[in-house]
């Protein structure tokens, strides 16, 4: 069944819970993503959300082919190219109709039993948002360090509590998914969302399970894209930072003056400077390009948020509503 209609703010038959799942290059692992939900029970039922964020490995017409025998509503979201896994997960909640959501990856290393704690601790202590945190992750060791810095970068960079730890499995109050699914610009960041939304953030230690197969699509690339919007997007720190050493070059520039007026009028020596005054040029010349480039990347960003550029694309929405729907 199609269905075209945009139906995230009608929660009059809300289910109690949405589980958000981004594809990308899932491949034969979304029989197994599927199967492991239809054992759960949740009171007051539940759905699935799943988007298809640019897959070319038939990713999407395997779901096409499973969504039909499902005993629980699904809402299939293909997107017209790939734009990203929080371009992918922000075009999810817009579609999720719970009444809290959980956001999940699509590798089943985030256990489905595990979301469910996290919405069990999200309704014990009132929050917004639950993060999970680990003990021990199953990641390869560049997927972690990229973890670990973009965490440290958040904490500079926006403000993160130290003891929190970001990652993709969360679980969501409505109203948290009701404020940061307005945010329309090109370049989505969900955790900078969530910071600049809410205070009312916990953290749950679950248990993290080894991929089952097929391999990440983490890449120094996305690392490096994540960054940016980070950087761009939800801070101005990088033009605070690019500030304080234009100032601290002028200041070397101008103790380096009045070193050789003390030397020419007071010494009486005049030492020639040749090559120390090539490297202070390349360096003066080099940090004021890099200042440019600061500033082009936010006046860019700028003009593609003003020029309407879009988020996602949906190229096809299926909604599967089963006669009996589990609860």
């Amino acid at each position: 069944m199609i269905d075209s209609r945009h139906h995230s703010g009608n929660h009059t038959h809300s289910p109690q819970v949405s589980f958000v799942i981004p594809l990308y290059e899932t491949g034969s692992g979304i029989e197994a993503l599927m199967q492991a939900f239809v054992a759960i029970r949740v009171e007051g039922g539940f759905e699935l959300v799943l988007i298809n964020d640019g897959s070319t490995d038939g990713t999407g017409e395997k779901v096409h082919e499973l969504i039909g025998s499902m005993p629980f509503p699904v809402t299939f979201v293909d997107l017209a190219r790939n734009y990203g896994e929080h371009a992918a997960v922000l075009e999810g909640f817009r579609h999720a109709r719970g009444k809290t959501v959980v956001n999940l990856d699509d590798d089943l290393q985030n256990p489905v039993d595990e979301a469910l704690r996290l919405l069990d601790h999200l309704e014990k202590t009132g929050s917004d948002v639950v993060y999970a945190s680990y003990k021990r992750k199953h990641h390869h060791w560049f997927r972690n360090f990229g973890s670990w810095f973009t965490n440290r970068l958040a904490t500079w960079m926006l403000g993160k509590p130290k003891d929190l730890y970001l990652c993709s499995f969360r679980a969501h109050s409505r109203d948290l998914i009701d404020r940061i699914k307005k945010y329309t610009g090109p370049y989505p960041y969900i955790d900078g969302l969530i910071l600049a939304a809410t205070n009312r953030i916990e953290r749950l230690e679950v248990r993290h399970e080894p991929r089952r197969e097929g391999h990440s699509s983490y890449s120094f690339r996305r690392l490096v894209r994540l960054w940016m919007n980070m950087f761009f997007n939800f801070s101005v720190m990088p033009l605070r930072a690019a500030s304080v050493l234009g100032f601290a070059l002028g200041l070397a520039g101008l103790l380096g003056l009045i070193a050789v007026l003390v030397e020419h009028f007071l010494l009486k020596t005049d030492v020639p400077g040749w090559a120390s005054l090539m490297a202070t040029m390349a360096l003066a010349s080099g940090t004021q390009l890099v200042m440019l480039g600061l500033l082009g990347e936010y006046i860019g960003r700028a003009y593609m948020t003003l020029a309407g550029r879009p988020q996602s694309i949906v190229r096809l929405l299926q909604i599967h509503q089963p006669e009996t729907q589990m609860s």
